[in-house]
């Protein structure tokens, strides 16, 4: 079987797996470039409103393939590493279900992520140094920024890996999911569903003031990064409509 990105666009969610189980969905030069193109093609399709991201059971990412990875310059990595910075990228609302071992640029394909859930069997792994390897991809910025400067030392100097419950504890993955991988991707489209309710503008303006106002000091600079799109929505015919239904709603109340 070949391996490939599958990509499916139903209710609202483009669901991207990365099929390779044969290397256990390690990321190959043809994969991180189907990725990206799967990223993209979600995000230019106006129906969807949230990318789910996964691997084929029983893991989620073993990696970087160890053969393109050992023959690459700097081009090389940074095609490597243009699959999950699509995630990274991505417009739209992202979560990774990650059911198995997410490990090195597998790892970095989970925290690209905006959001998380774990299943049993998850596994999140740095193992970059006990293959003799400097971090690559941004994992240190990324650990660092999710679960902080201790927990990503243990993770990265030291190898400590984390299960799904110390995941969720340290902040790297939103909750356990139990069962199987349909399980893990019923929870995920039912976490995505508000946001497949929502206007698409007013999402794709969401995250990117949620990405903005994560780097400020200052409350009052917040609001002032928020007024602009908040304005364009009150003006848009989504709002005007859902007022409408909220206030029919209100008045029918006994």
């Amino acid at each position: 079987m070949t391996d490939r990105i599958v990509s499916e666009h139903s209710g609202g969610i483009a669901l991207l797996t990365v099929d390779a189980p044969g290397s256990r969905n390690a990321l190959t030069l043809d994969l991180s470039a189907q990725l990206k193109e799967a990223v993209e093609a979600a995000e230019r399709d106006e129906s969807v409103h949230a990318v789910v991201v996964t691997g084929t059971p029983p893991a989620f990412c073993a990696g970087a393939d160890l053969d393109a990875l050992a023959g690459a310059d700097e081009a090389g990595l940074r095609a490597i590493y243009e699959g999950f910075l699509s995630v990274a990228r991505c417009q739209l609302p992202t979560i990774a279900a990650v059911g198995g071992a997410a490990v090195g640029a597998g790892l970095n394909l989970a925290l690209a992520a905006d959001v998380r859930l774990a299943g049993p069997r998850a596994k999140f792994v740095a193992r970059f140094l006990e293959l003799g390897l400097h971090p690559g991809g941004g994992m240190t910025w990324m650990t660092q920024r999710l679960a902080g400067p201790q927990q990503a030392a243990a993770m990265t100097l030291f190898g400590q890996p984390l299960d799904a419950e110390g995941a969720v504890r340290a902040g790297l993955a939103l909750r356990v999911v139990g069962g199987g991988h349909d399980e893990l991707l019923t929870a995920a489209r039912e976490l995505a569903h508000p946001a497949v309710s929502a206007p698409r503008q007013a999402l794709i303006d969401t995250k990117r003031s949620l990405r903005t106002t994560a780097g400020l000091a200052g409350h009052s600079d917040a609001v002032d990064v928020e007024i602009r799109p908040q304005l364009a929505s009150l003006a848009s015919p989504e709002f005007a409509e859902r007022l409408s239904q909220l206030r029919d709603r209100i008045r029918s109340r006994p």
